[in-house]
């Protein structure tokens, strides 16, 4: 969804902060762990209410998981155990800010936006699944309107412009549940694009 010109833009970004990380000898591994750290850190801040500041911190926090791959990359260090490691983390990472958000709601008795989180925690598991599985099929399948990076933009503006909710007439119109009904809509129809694709690959062998 976000263009090919921005993402390699962000990958030289990531690549000219990488050299100051590898001249220090910094573990990508250490990297991708702290990086789950500190989301399961914006996880808490979420269950706990505090819903722009977590979002705001989801921003620096996924800076970690942005930067080891290229550091990795760059340093010569990259595994396969490192890769693995890496996508088992994120999918946790991401499972903590939605358990900090169905805690806050089910405090508050938020029937429908505990089911709209449910939702868009389960649209994310399947997309980053249907990827997986294809590709140990040997199919890659990077396809998708919502992949992670998305998921996560979409995630932090919700949050982070949760004070600005306002009134219109009778209603009180809120980002975050309009962030997460767009998340429980489009991760899952990523997820069901992703299988479309694999079928036409795998009709094509």
């Amino acid at each position: 969804m976000i263009g090919r010109p921005a993402r390699e833009w962000a990958q030289g970004l990531l690549n000219a902060m990488v050299r100051p990380l590898a001249a220090r000898g910094v573990s990508p591994s250490a990297l991708t762990v702290a990086g789950f750290l500190a989301m399961a850190a914006c996880g808490a801040l979420l269950g706990l209410g505090h819903l722009a500041l977590g979002g705001f911190l989801v921003i620096p926090a996924s800076a970690f998981d942005a930067l080891d791959g290229p550091l990795a990359r760059t340093t010569g260090r990259a595994s396969r155990f490192g890769a693995f490691l890496d996508s088992t983390l994120d999918r946790w990472a991401e499972i903590a800010l939605y358990l900090g958000l169905l805690y806050h709601f089910a405090q508050r008795g938020e029937v429908l936006l505990i089911l709209l989180t449910y939702l868009s925690l389960s649209g994310s598991t399947m997309v980053s699944y249907a990827r997986a599985r294809a590709e140990g099929l040997g199919i890659e399948c990077r396809v998708g309107m919502f992949t992670r990076l998305e998921r996560i933009v979409i995630l932090v503006a919700g949050l982070v412009l949760e004070p600005l909710s306002f009134s219109w007439g009778s209603m009180i119109l809120r980002p975050l549940p309009l962030a997460l009904a767009i998340l429980a809509l489009f991760s899952n129809l990523t997820a069901v694009q992703r299988m479309l694709y694999v079928r036409e690959r795998a009709r094509q062998r």
